[in-house]
Order: C-alpha cells, then structure tokens, then sequence
C-alpha cells in the first residue's frame, strides 16, 4: 500500500496532537524492543564465544573426566591413573595423550589470601593443553619448560592490578603458593571470565612436590582423527573399561569431545536466551494491546472527522492508510528508540563485564539486528493498527456526521 504525501502530513499531524497518548503507546513498544535487543546481542556474543572454543584446532580433542562429587581438583575419588594414560596411548585413532594434575591452592600477597586452581601438566605436550581449551596462547613471558623448578605460569588477571591481589605481577616476580615462593616466566591470554583467568600452571613434576597426596590425574586430554572422532571416543571408553575393569553402564569416568561438551552448553544457552526472549515478546504483546487501544480510542474521537472526509470524498482505503500508517509510524520510532537505548545499555554492561574480568559476556552488533528489531516493531504496530484502521474504515458517513 503506497501512501500518499496528503496522507502521511494528515496522520503525523494526528499523532503529534495527541503526543501523550503516542508518547505513552511509544514507551510501551521500546521497551520490550530494547529488552529483546539487549538479550539476542548478548545471546549471539556467547554463542561466538562458545564456537571459538568449539572450533579450529580444538575439534580433535577428547576429553577424559572420572566422575565425582565435585569439580575437578576438589574430589579425586576416582582420579585417572597412568595406567588408564597408558591405556589410551594404545587405542586405534589415537595421536597424543596427557595427563593434568588440578587442586584447589591458596595463593598469598603479602597479608592477603585468595584461594584458586593449580594446574600441572606436561610441558612438552603443552600444545595439546592449550589447543584443547580453545587455542589459549601466550599473552607474556615465556612458556613452562620441564627443566624449570619451582616455576609457574599464571593467567591473565594477575598482571592487571586490584583484579585478583591489589599489586600486578609481572614476568620474573615472586608469587606465594601453598607457602612457598614460585617464579613468573610468563602469562596466558585472557580466556574470558575471572575463574579461567585467576588459574595457576605450573610442571607435573613440580605439582607432585607441592602436594605429595596426588591420587592421580583429574582430567586426560587425547588428540585423535577427528573425521572419526565419535568412533574413537567409543574406542577409549571401551579401553578404560578394560583398564579399570569395569562392566559396560558402570563407567567412573567420562569420555566427550570438546565439540559435545560446547554443544551442550549451547543447548542450555538456548534455552535460557529463548526463555527471556520468550518474556520480552510478551511485553511486546502487551504492547501490541496498548497500540491497538490507543488506535480505536483514536477513531471514536474522530468519528466525526472520518464523517466529513468521507463526505468530500475519501475512499474507505484511504481512511484504512490513514491509521494504519499512524500506527506503523509508532512502531518505528519505537523501534528505533529501542535498538538505540538497547545498544547504548548493552554496550555499557559489555564495558563493566570486561572491566570485572567477564570477557565473555560482550555483546555482538550487527546491522542485521538494528534492522530487524526496527523492521518487528514497524510490524508490530501495523498489525497491532489493523483492525482499528479496518473499523474506521468502515463507519458510515451519516452515521460520522451526526456522532457526538
């Protein structure tokens, strides 16, 4: 339907006589649009995240967990010996394995204590370590030599001042483990939120002195054929039933591949996103009501008015332009208030997130989104207009003209 200049002048004029009643049919729309901006720009900021690490060179990765009460390097009830590393070494498909160490430590700057993860692995299969988190390189320093004694590596935070301890570190200082000094030789780069970037890295063998009560590895990571990765994940469980002599359905342990495991937070990540979106589109309906009954209340205070252009010849089409397009016009400038304060807001929780350590949760802008939101709101008011414009299309010019 085009709509003719007349028109347009005509309905804007409308609109802007009763700016209350738009401005308030206006905020009812922009807020569920800004809301709705908000999420879905986050929403697909965490999906990026999620498919960075669930893809590259981490897609051939397999990872080897023995179940437990707790989270890794807080229960080795059931650790994973050297026997089940052994084991795996052995299975068809089956490039390189290592073995981690993870205990919970407690670190110290001058008088104040901060407790976090310790990490032991094999230096010399470092690249498989790092690649199986999701391509994590080396933000400064030096990587960890299994020469070095009494050495670390730590994560990304401690180099940044108040983040974990109220002094930064820096390559070649001291940091106090367990009660004992360790050396600095270098930083990794930020993974994103503040656990993974307040961890610890240091040898295998220098984890078996600072706690002599290793039971055994909590978490094994294998590099395989990743065309076959999901027949040689059956291979490695059928290995470590073997190993550990277990029956089938009795597993203490888990074997997923890295790509399962970040489909499975993708799933969870659906369904929270499409559950707050699912809450922003009901305020958007709310919305849609308001718009309508702002729209009929519009045409019972202009029967009148319909009346008298009726009789000097408008066509009922006309009279459906006329308010249909008033209401359109609502929902776009809603729509473009909305994104507008959407992207301001989520910019604004991306730069405090980022500033906290939380530099997974960014937001992603895209002018496909900007459009949409605008183009759903032009919508959302058109149809929301419809059946008033539909109604004022209708009336009767008599019957207009003699309405009071």
């Amino acid at each position: 339907m085009v709509v003719k200049k007349e028109t347009a002048k005509y309905s804007l004029k409308n609109l802007y006589q009763s700016k209350t009643r738009s401005f308030l049919t206006i905020l009812s729309i922009f807020v569920g649009i800004t809301t709705i901006f908000i999420f879905v720009s986050f929403g697909i900021g965490l999906y990026a995240y999620v498919n960075e690490f669930a893809s590259g060179s981490s897609a051939d990765k397999l990872i080897i967990l023995p179940k437990g009460a707790g989270a890794p390097g807080l229960d080795d009830t059931f650790a994973l010996s050297d026997d089940d590393l052994d084991a795996i070494k052995q299975v068809s498909g089956v490039y390189e394995v290592s073995g981690m160490y993870i205990r919970a430590t407690e670190i110290q700057q001058d008088k104040i204590k901060k407790y976090t993860f310790i990490i032991g692995y094999d230096p010399e299969k470092s690249s498989l370590i790092w690649e199986g988190f999701g391509d994590i390189d080396l933000a400064k320093g030096d990587w960890l030599k299994n020469s070095d004694s009494s050495k670390v590596l730590l994560g990304y935070n401690y180099q940044i001042k108040d983040r974990i301890f109220p002094k930064a570190y820096e390559v070649n200082d001291k940091i106090e483990i367990q009660g004992q000094d360790f050396r600095i030789v270098g930083f990794v780069e930020s993974i994103g939120n503040p656990q993974d970037d307040a961890q610890i890295y240091t040898t295998k063998d220098e984890m078996q002195e600072l706690y002599s009560d290793l039971k055994g590895y909590n978490m094994i990571i294998a590099e395989v054929d990743a065309d076959k990765i999901d027949i040689i994940a059956g291979r490695v469980e059928r290995a470590l039933r073997n190993s550990r002599d277990l029956d089938e359905g009795k597993e203490d342990f888990f074997v997923q591949s890295w790509q399962d495991m970040m489909e499975t937070y993708s799933i969870v990540l659906n369904v929270i996103i499409g559950f707050i979106i699912l809450i922003a589109f009901i305020a958007v309906l709310v919305s849609m009501i308001n718009t309508a009954n702002t729209m009929v209340t519009s045409v019972l205070e202009r029967t009148k008015e319909i009346g008298i252009m009726k009789a000097v010849g408008a066509r009922n089409s006309e009279i459906f332009g006329v308010f249909l397009f008033e209401s359109s016009v609502l929902g776009f400038i809603a729509g473009v208030i909305g994104v507008t304060f959407g992207w301001i807001i989520s910019a604004a929780i991306g730069a405090a997130m980022n500033s906290l350590g939380w530099g997974f949760l960014s937001p992603y802008f895209s002018w496909w989104l900007f459009a949409a939101l605008i183009a759903f709101a032009t919508i959302t008011g058109a149809v929301s207009g419809t059946i008033p414009a539909i109604q004022a299309s209708r009336v009767n010019p008599v019957d207009a003209l003699r309405y009071e």
